[in-house]
C-alpha cells in the first residue's frame, strides 16, 4: 500500500458511509474530515483549509452538485470529487458540468478513490504553489524590468532608487551574465532621460580605430571608406544615456581621449579640428576587477575615479536565493508566450535543481536554461528531464552526490526520465529556508557574519536556525 498525504473533506448524510470512508481513507494515510451535508461542509471550509473535497451527490438537504458548485465559487482552484450510487452519463456530465474534478460510482473501490485523491491532492497543492509564486512575484521588490527579493537586490535597488534621477556616473559591476545592461537600461527608464535615447557600446567588440569612430564621430575622408561625415554615440545619446559596456576592455589610447571628452564634455570627430558638444549621461559596466587592471597598467586610475562616482555590484545568481525561482516563473511565461505553449510552472524536483545548480553563467545561463526547457517540454509543468544536463546534475542541499559515469553526450530529443510527479515533492517552507540558508552558508564559505548579510537576517536569528538545523560551531 502507498501512503498518501493530504487532508481530504469527506460529505454524506450517511453516517456509516461517513465512518466507513473515514476509516479507509485514514488507513491509506490522509488527514480525514467528514461532514453530514452541504453548509456544515461550506462552514467547515470557511475555518479550514483542505486539499480535496469529496461529496455524495444525493443528500437531503443540499445536492452534491450544489456544494460543488458553491465550493468551487469560495474556492477556484480546489479540486471536488463527486460520488453517487447513482451511475449514468447524465449524472456524470452534470457533475462535470458543476465543475467536479472527478466522477466516481458505489460501491466504491477505495484503494482506487485513494489514488484518484492523491492526484487531485498533487493538483491542489501544485495550483497553491503557482499562486503563491505569483503573488510573491505581484509584490516582490524591483526596479524597473529588474527583479529579485532577495536582500542584496534589495540593497541594489535601494541605491539605483537614489541615483537615477541624478546625472551623476555609475559603474556597474557584476560576474557576466548578472544582468549589468539591464540594470543600465532600467536606470535609464527612471530617469529624467527616459525620453531620449538609450545606446549601449560593447567596447571588447571593436578594434581601437573603429571605436574611436564609433563613439566620437568622423569626418568625410577621415580615412578610406569614409565618404560621408558620421556622429559618434556621444552625440547620438545626446539627451539620453550612453552605456559602455566592457569599460576594462578599452585599449589605454582610447581611454585617454575618453577621459578628456568626459571631463570636457565635448569629442572630436576622427579627421576634423573642430569639437562638438554632447549631453548624454554616461554608465559604465564591467566583469573584471578593475583595481586589478590599475595596478597591472590596463586601466587609467584617473578615468576609474571619474566614472566610478557610484558603484552598482551585481550579486551573482548563486547567491540570491529564491530569486532563482522568481526569475525561472518570469521567464516561463515570456517563453511560454514566445513558443506558443501552455507551461504553467515548474515541479518541485526541477525547482530543486535549479537552486542547487551553482549558476556560472547567472541570470544569462538561467534564461536559456528555461528557454531550452520550455521549447523541449511534454507535459504543462517543466520537470528535470526538461532541464539542461548540468542542471539534472546538481545534487540538492543535504543529499549526497551519486555515483556518475562520464556524461554522454546530449541527445536532440532526451530520452523522458521515470514519470515525475508534478508536486510529488514541494518542499514545505522550513525545508525550503533550511537548504537556502546551508547553500548560501556554503557560498561564503562558512562565514555566519556574511551569510547573515546576504539572507538579510540579523545574527542572532541566523545562529538560532542554525542551531535548529543542527550545524553547531
Amino acid at each position: 500500500m502507498v501512503a498518501h498525504s493530504g487532508r481530504i473533506l469527506f460529505v454524506d448524510d450517511d453516517a456509516d458511509m461517513r465512518d466507513l470512508v473515514d476509516a479507509a481513507l485514514a488507513g491509506e494515510g490522509f488527514d480525514v474530515r467528514t461532514c453530514a451535508g452541504g453548509e456544515a461542509a461550506l462552514a467547515l471550509l470557511g475555518q479550514e483549509v483542505v486539499d480535496a473535497v469529496v461529496t455524495d451527490l444525493n443528500m437531503r438537504a443540499m445536492s452534491g452538485l450544489e456544494l460543488c458548485r458553491r465550493v468551487l465559487s469560495a474556492h477556484p482552484d480546489l479540486p471536488v470529487l463527486v460520488l453517487t450510487a447513482f451511475g449514468s452519463m447524465e449524472s456524470a456530465v452534470d457533475a462535470l458540468r458543476a465543475g467536479a474534478w472527478d466522477y466516481i460510482t458505489k460501491p466504491v473501490d477505495m484503494e482506487d478513490l485513494a489514488r484518484r485523491l492523491a492526484r487531485a491532492v498533487e493538483n491542489s497543492r501544485l495550483r497553491r504553489e503557482v499562486a503563491r509564486l505569483r503573488r510573491r512575484e505581484a509584490d516582490r521588490a524591483a526596479f524597473g524590468t529588474v527583479i529579485g527579493r532577495s536582500g542584496v537586490m534589495r540593497r541594489v535597488f535601494d541605491v539605483l532608487e537614489r541615483v537615477a534621477a541624478t546625472d551623476i556616473g555609475v559603474l556597474i559591476t557584476g560576474e557576466s551574465g548578472t544582468g549589468k545592461e539591464v540594470v543600465a537600461r532600467s536606470l535609464h527608464e527612471a530617469s529624467d532621460r527616459r525620453r531620449g535615447p538609450f545606446i549601449a557600446v560593447n567596447c571588447a567588440a571593436l578594434p581601437e580605430q573603429l571605436l574611436e569612430s564609433e563613439l566620437f564621430g568622423h569626418g568625410k575622408g577621415a580615412f578610406t571608406g569614409a565618404q560621408r561625415a558620421k556622429n559618434g554615440l556621444f552625440v547620438e545619446a545626446d539627451g539620453g544615456t550612453l552605456l559602455l559596456d566592457e569599460i576594462g576592455e578599452m585599449p589605454l589610447a582610447m581611454q585617454v581621449k575618453l577621459l578628456r571628452a568626459l571631463e570636457d564634455r565635448r569629442v572630436r570627430p576622427v579627421g576634423e579640428a573642430r569639437e562638438v558638444a554632447f549631453d548624454a549621461r554616461l554608465l559604465a559596466a564591467t566583469n573584471q576587477d578593475l583595481h586589478v587592471a590599475i595596478a597591472e597598467g590596463r586601466f587609467r586610475e584617473d578615468l576609474y575615479y571619474r566614472l566610478n562616482v557610484v558603484t552598482i555590484e551585481l550579486p551573482p545568481l548563486r547567491t540570491r536565493g529564491d530569486d532563482i525561482l522568481l526569475l525561472a516563473e518570469a521567464f516561463i511565461r515570456e517563453m511560454s508566450e514566445r513558443h506558443g505553449v501552455a507551461i504553467r510552472g515548474l515541479s518541485a524536483e526541477a525547482a530543486d535543481r535549479l537552486l542547487a545548480h551553482d549558476w556560472p553563467g547567472n541570470v544569462r545561463e538561467l534564461r536559456n536554461c528555461i528557454e531550452r526547457a520550455v521549447a523541449l517540454a511534454r507535459h504543462d509543468t517543466l520537470r528535470v528531464s526538461d532541464l539542461p544536463p548540468a542542471v539534472r546534475a546538481a545534487v540538492p542541499a543535504g543529499r549526497a552526490p551519486k555515483a556518475m559515469a562520464a556524461p554522454a553526450p546530449e541527445p536532440v530529443a532526451p530520452v523522458e526520465e521515470a514519470e515525475e510527479s508534478p508536486v510529488s515533492a514541494l518542499l514545505p517552507m522550513h525545508e525550503v529556508e533550511r537548504q537556502h540558508i546551508l547553500r548560501v552558508l556554503d557560498a561564503v564559505e562558512g562565514s555566519r557574519t556574511r551569510a547573515a548579510e546576504v539572507l538579510d537576517l540579523d545574527r542572532k536569528t541566523l545562529y538560532r536556525k542554525l542551531k535548529r538545523y543542527g550545524v553547531e560551531g
